[in-house]
């Protein structure tokens, strides 16, 4: 099939790069994948890197100039499907085929549990202009369902999947010898974008009320975003600058996880199944989150990691110390969600999803 992805964000998280995570094994099956978004984005800048053929395409507002470009595009470049991302694309590429004979189908992919407004133009959007719509996550399908009406024939959950073969459980003390990291420390860890709703300041007032009995206790913080500023401003009034470890956006996570004792997604805001929290599973971590979004889907509390109210910094501050004085409930949640992530988590899975969505939503021909 020839499979064109559009992406009219410009910033950089999970969303972009399940995009190119699903792109590049689509291409590795032998479909033909290519990407638009506009050239100033970070996704342009990574796709390379992926395999994925990228173009840059003035499509980041929903203007006429955009509408044009898009309907351009479309016109002189022949695909069996269209998968969108974001409102924006979803909105142009909508439009500009309603414009052209004979154009592609869309298959809107839906990345987080941001509501959606009911007016009838969205309506219009997700029932008319769009073939189907992919969410990654239950909850976000339930959500639509309930809140704006729509048929369940319409959505398909299917969440983002990750590559077993990097992220699997991995000897501690190595793993920090590897890194240069303290043998000593004992690690709570985040692997985010650095926004406000993913809680780390809700880590870092729960770390305030830890470290006093746990001195050896840092935080490894690994992500970049457009929060860092605020974060340092928070960790300065705290007192807490010298125990925290940014490590920034890193390609090599696999290699950070294992170091850390306890992981944490403290999220208050939009998700899906975050790949994040996946990542931990597979690597066999024990996890605190929160019942925000999907995340509840793979993450049960009690059995594959503790679940916590979101901005509640005393109650993740009690389930971070349960796990560090009780190493065999955080090693049975831990071998648990592993397994876990084995069954329901893997690339593979949403791979074969992905392609049969496409084929059955997609041109006629191409199925």
């Amino acid at each position: 099939m020839r499979i064109l992805h559009t992406e009219a964000s410009c910033g950089w998280g999970g969303q972009e790069i399940r995009i190119l995570t699903e792109a590049r094994g689509l291409i590795r099956r032998g479909h033909q994948v290519e990407l638009v978004c506009p050239p100033e984005a970070r996704i342009f800048q990574e796709a390379p890197a992926y395999g994925v053929p990228v173009r840059g395409l003035s499509i980041g507002k929903k203007r006429l100039p955009a509408l044009k470009a898009m309907r351009t595009f479309l016109h002189d470049n022949r695909f069996d499907v269209i998968n969108t991302h974001s409102s924006t694309d979803s909105w142009l590429a909508a439009l500009a085929c309603k414009t052209l004979a004979d154009a592609p189908p869309i298959v809107r992919t839906r990345h987080l549990s941001t509501a959606v407004n009911r007016s009838w133009s969205t309506r219009w959007l997700y029932e008319k202009g769009c073939a189907h719509v992919v969410v990654t996550g239950e909850a976000l399908k339930a959500q639509l369902i309930r809140d704006n009406g729509f048929p369940s024939a319409q959505l398909t959950s299917v969440p983002t999947g990750i590559d077993l073969e990097r992220f699997h459980p991995q000897p501690r003390a190595s793993a920090r010898a590897t890194l240069g990291l303290s043998a000593e420390a004992t690690y709570i860890g985040i692997l985010a974008t650095l926004r406000d709703w993913k809680g780390h300041t809700v880590l870092f007032d729960a770390l305030t009320q830890l470290l006093p009995s746990r001195p050896n206790l840092r935080v490894l913080i690994i992500g970049d975003g457009p929060y860092r500023d605020r974060l340092d401003t928070r960790a300065e009034v705290l007192g807490i600058t010298d125990r925290l470890d940014f490590v920034g956006h890193r390609t090599d996570a696999e290699r950070w996880l294992p170091v850390i004792d306890v992981f944490t997604l403290p999220s208050w805001g939009d998700e899906g199944v975050s790949q994040a929290l996946m990542q931990a599973m597979a690597c066999a971590l024990p996890i605190v989150t929160t019942p925000v979004g999907s995340l509840t889907e793979v993450i049960h509390d009690g059995e594959t990691g503790l679940i916590v109210p979101p901005r509640d910094a005393s109650a993740l501050a009690a389930a971070i110390a349960r796990l560090l004085d009780d190493p065999a409930l955080a090693g049975r949640l831990g071998t648990a969600a592993r397994e876990l992530a084995v069954v329901r988590c893997g690339e593979t899975l949403m791979l074969d999803r992905m392609e049969a969505i496409f084929r059955r939503f997609g041109r006629p021909g191409a199925r």
